[in-house]
């Protein structure tokens, strides 16, 4: 079995979940955002923030905010160093101190998110992730889980959440899984082994090569 194949099977089986089944596992491990900015900003290592972005997300973000696509995104740091290199899909841009670039904090510091309705799906599901092979996962080990649903640090875990907003989350996670995956399965069709000059970045994702400002190679 080749990886797309694999890819795909997983893809299967995100869309056969059942939405129902997904909020009661929601429901069980129970979830309210504290507004505590934790999963917006640079990490306590020192690490930038790091959420992924794929291409039609940056695009719906360059359209509410009128900002370039550097503005919005940058390669994935992953596999890039001073001197350049190729990488896999996009992240969020991040301001110099490592916050998510759409971050914002009231002055009691409560965060919030200037782009919060065009949020990504990686930004509307967190804490929660899926166990399926070939999607995104936060940082650091689950801290609880209930089948294939994956709970990962946050303040807000534990804490109660009604049937509407439990099903909503999880018809999100569940469209989040499958973009994830045919992401993953048309960038392994497209990909092409770059071999960029000292210096230079490529960036691979489902619509090809590009540069790091988004165009075409």
């Amino acid at each position: 079995m080749d990886d797309r194949q694999a890819l795909a099977d997983e893809r299967d089986r995100a869309r056969a979940l059942s939405t129902a089944e997904l909020a009661d596992a929601i429901e069980a491990i129970g979830f309210s955002c504290t507004r505590c900015g934790a999963c917006c900003t640079a990490h306590d290592d020192g690490e930038d923030h790091t959420a992924t972005v794929f291409p039609e997300e940056v695009r719906t973000l360059q359209e509410t905010t009128e900002d370039s696509w550097n503005d919005v995104a940058r390669p994935m740091p992953y596999g890039v160093s001073e001197t350049g290199g190729e990488t896999f899909e996009w992240a969020l841009q991040t301001t110099g101190c490592g916050d998510c670039a759409f971050y914002t904090e009231d002055a009691d510091g409560t965060g919030g998110c200037t782009v919060h309705e065009d949020r990504p799906l990686i930004c509307q599901t967190y804490p929660f992730s899926l166990a399926l092979s070939g999607t995104s996962q936060p940082l650091g080990e689950p801290v609880d889980s209930d089948g294939l649903l994956r709970a990962h640090d946050c303040e807000g875990l534990g804490r109660s959440i009604d049937r509407d907003k439990a099903l909503d989350l999880a018809a999100t996670l569940k469209e989040r899984a499958i973009t994830e995956l045919t992401e993953a399965i048309e960038l392994l069709e497209r990909y092409e082994r770059a071999d960029p000059p000292d210096g230079s970045v490529v960036v691979h994702d489902s619509e090809g090569a590009k540069r790091p400002d988004g165009s075409k190679i």
